[in-house]
């Protein structure tokens, strides 16, 4: 029997640090993973997936060099080495994570854990553990849709797109949220035919209206191809492809492709931890929570894709910070998800944050909107970002920023200046009267704000 005051299932971005800051906190702590540090974020989702869209920019930066006055012939790509790549920056944070929590004296201890009781845990049915508190971070899977169950050959999930074998000449992908438009982002630039399927009537449908239909332009003119309002029927494998059958306005329709990649959404891990024999509560699929992360059982905290959307390890690792502080007994602040961005890290980038023009509208907000295209901002020109667009959204009455949208070059990097503008209640005079460098792609931003009131220069 081992005995701690805080133990973290799960190590993933929001487990390790969860774990980390209860350590920090001066809790005896101790985090149980089943099979990586690092979670599906670090070895399987974030960053491989950042890695392999960087060697697929730098590839089709070399093959339109001459647009810079530069020459470069016969540029190649080597798939093998840019998954080599990939996984070795993934496991240079993982040792980095196990350095971390080791200088924290945090336990790390391997195998999957299982609640028998208020304060008591088994590791494989072997190792018993009492502790006074439990964060669950045991994160999510790919959602699999029956008659589409990946088989390492035809169908294919994020892990399979990650490690490919070989180049598939034609793709077909099911879903246009983030994962699915940045493989799509990926494959195309790499020569791959793509074909993105979407249920819904327009692609990315969680970003703002204008966002999603001139992202929608900006990815046609590479070639993706896009059907949307889609209902998938049926796949059948065909010798080395699939087939797989769709309908659209009531119009069915036979497509073909190499692979068949599923990108439809994910599922918490909430099997197996022993949750009924606790007064944890599910719905919809995730462990309900209050604002501190704190479960129907008081001593068990819940962080992460198991606690609900929005599915990003930003948001997990700061659930964790939230859940570690108020176990040690101290007043963190409460998060407020309006204020989490969303980033999609395909050829243009998609970032946001807020509510978007329609939902701030149905929220019953009188709104002033204003935008800026890239093709106005002198930096956006020479990075070659013609399709970019930046959007913003006031409340008319107090001034308060509701949303910001953004497409265009680096705008992962970008949508923090707005973020920290929410999180300060900041104004449109606050960022108005704000002076940005030039040239830079940041002044966008501000032409975008200016734009709203009446007071755009550039455009």
């Amino acid at each position: 029997m081992e005995n701690f005051d805080v133990v973290v299932i799960g190590g993933g971005p929001g487990g390790y640090v969860a774990a980390i800051r209860s350590a920090q906190l001066g809790k005896k702590t101790a985090v149980i993973e089943k099979e990586h540090l690092g979670g599906i974020c670090l070895n399987w989702g974030c960053i491989p997936t950042k890695s392999l869209l960087k060697s697929a920019e730098l590839y089709q930066s070399m093959k339109s060099a001459q647009e810079y006055g530069l020459s470069a012939s016969e540029v190649k790509f080597d798939m093998e080495k840019i998954v080599e790549k990939s996984q070795k920056v993934s496991k240079q944070l993982v040792g980095g994570i196990q350095s971390l929590l080791k200088k924290n004296k945090v336990t790390i201890i391997k195998g999957a854990a299982k609640i028998q009781s208020q304060g008591k845990i088994v590791v494989d049915e072997k190792l018993q553990i009492e502790t006074k508190d439990i964060i669950i971070a045991t994160g999510a899977r790919a959602r699999i849709l029956k008659g589409f169950e990946p088989d390492d050959k035809n169908i294919w999930t994020y892990r399979e797109a990650l490690r490919p074998r070989s180049l598939p000449k034609s793709m077909i992908i099911v879903g246009s949220g983030a994962i699915g438009i940045e493989f799509a982002s990926f494959y195309n630039a790499l020569g791959v035919d793509v074909t993105v399927l979407e249920a819904a009537n327009r692609i990315l449908p969680v970003e703002d209206i204008d966002i999603s239909n001139a992202a929608k332009k900006a990815f046609e003119a590479k070639n993706i191809k896009f059907k949307t309002g889609i209902k998938l029927l049926q796949q059948q494998a065909l010798g080395g492809n699939v087939k797989v059958e769709i309908e659209q306005s009531g119009k069915k329709e036979i497509l073909q492709s190499e692979i068949l990649l599923m990108a439809v959404g994910i599922v918490a891990n909430t099997e197996n931890l022993g949750l009924e024999n606790t007064k944890v509560k599910i719905e919809n699929n995730h462990i309900i929570t209050d604002k501190y992360m704190q479960t129907g059982q008081p001593n068990i905290y819940a962080i992460g894709d198991v606690a609900g959307a929005p599915w990003l390890a930003h948001k997990a690792s700061h659930e964790g910070i939230i859940a570690s502080e108020k176990i040690a007994g101290n007043a963190p602040h409460k998060i407020i998800r309006e204020n989490i961005p969303g980033c999609t890290y395909s050829n243009p980038q998609i970032a946001s944050v807020g509510l978007t023009e329609e939902a701030a509208k149905k929220a019953g907000y009188q709104v002033r909107v204003g935008s800026f295209p890239s093709f106005a901002n002198g930096k956006a020109l020479i990075v070659g970002n013609n399709n970019g667009l930046i959007k913003t959204i006031f409340d008319k009455k107090t001034g308060e920023l509701l949303g910001a949208h953004m497409l265009g070059s680096d705008v992962t990097e970008l949508i923090h200046g707005y973020v920290i503008s929410k999180q300060m209640e900041g104004t449109e005079e606050d960022l108005m009267n704000t002076v940005f460098p030039h040239p830079t792609l940041s002044e966008m931003m501000h032409e975008s704000v200016l734009h709203a009131y009446g007071k755009q220069i550039h455009i």
